[in-house]
């Protein structure tokens, strides 16, 4: 098997940027509609629904995920770092 270069930051994050910008985001107008369930929780969530929180979970999982990718990156980034000699 052929020695393949590691994949670069922009393969790992192509994905989930494109998910949080489109499912996480949409309806765009008049507000993203995260943003609207998120005040939603944030003024006590009365009145949610299950399909409310249901809603929430569908469009806050793209950016679960691309926060858990920026995480997975970063500690690869400090795993390949070069360490001090002394």
């Amino acid at each position: 098997m052929p020695n393949q270069p590691p994949p670069s930051v922009g393969d790992d994050l192509t994905m989930p940027i494109i998910a949080s910008f489109t499912l996480g985001l949409a309806p765009f107008f008049p507000e993203p509609h995260i943003i609207g369930k998120i005040r939603w929780v944030a003024g006590g969530a009365e009145g949610m629904a299950p399909v409310d929180w249901m809603d929430l979970l569908m469009h806050g999982a793209p950016w679960v995920w691309l926060a858990a990718m920026l995480v997975k990156v970063g500690m690869d980034r400090l795993g390949r770092a070069p360490q001090p000699e002394g």
